[in-house]
């Protein structure tokens, strides 16, 4: 298999993930199955030189490491009271 092959099923890959990502009622599992799919997306981007789309996917990662801090730091606040 080829580089551009692989590159390729990294993209649906990271499809399916995201999608997969946006059916979990549990947020904390969609907030760590859309991470790792938009890392998927941010290599894929980078390894077809598709510079937009990684950018975005990165945006989301942060945004997804954020969130994820936000409840697990809510959890450990409700967890100490």
């Amino acid at each position: 298999m080829d580089s551009a092959m692989m590159w390729e099923w990294v993209g649906y890959l990271a499809s399916v993930v995201v999608a997969i990502s946006l059916m979990m009622s549990d947020i904390k599992k969609l907030r760590w199955l859309n991470l790792f799919g938009a890392m998927l997306f941010v290599a894929y981007g980078i390894a077809i030189q598709a510079y937009p789309v990684a950018a975005v996917n990165f945006f989301i990662v942060l945004i997804d490491i954020y969130y994820l801090v936000v409840i697990y730091r809510e959890q450990a606040a409700s967890a100490s009271d």
